[in-house]
């Protein structure tokens, strides 16, 4: 593994940066938390390293076999990965010089109702995992 470097302290955690923290310390090698959640080696390393996001049933598996629970592991990766894109996308709207300002607002109103939807129905979902 390389050392990290001044640029990584600051890149938000992944979901796939979460799970490899939280396998690493539980001491389980990559191949036996695979085996133990019914997936291959590579998916999970795919997973690890932001290549590919899991299914529901790959992270609940995931998080039963760490211990923890999948609303926990999106509550680690929420706070990261909701920030970057909110800042961002109404900020290229703002920037966009073919649209009205009445334009710009409205479709930064918009994405901003998905945002709250989507955050809304993860909410619901992590709730409805807990029985």
């Amino acid at each position: 593994m390389s050392e990290p470097t001044e640029g990584d302290s600051e890149r938000p955690l992944s979901m796939g940066d979460i799970i490899r923290r939280q396998r690493e310390l539980a001491a389980l090698p990559m191949r036996q938390l695979a085996t133990m959640v019914g997936i291959s080696n590579p998916y999970l390393s795919q997973i690890e390293r932001g290549l590919r996001a899991p299914s529901e049933r790959v992270l609940e598996a995931i998080a039963a076999n760490l211990r923890t629970s999948a609303e926990e592991l999106h509550a680690a990766a929420a706070g990261d990965d909701e920030d970057a894109p909110a800042s961002a996308v109404p900020a290229a709207i703002k920037a966009d010089p073919e649209l009205s300002a009445r334009h710009k607002q409205a479709l930064i109103e918009v994405y901003e109702a998905f945002r709250d939807a989507s955050t809304e129905r993860r909410g619901r979902k992590g709730r409805s995992f807990r029985v």
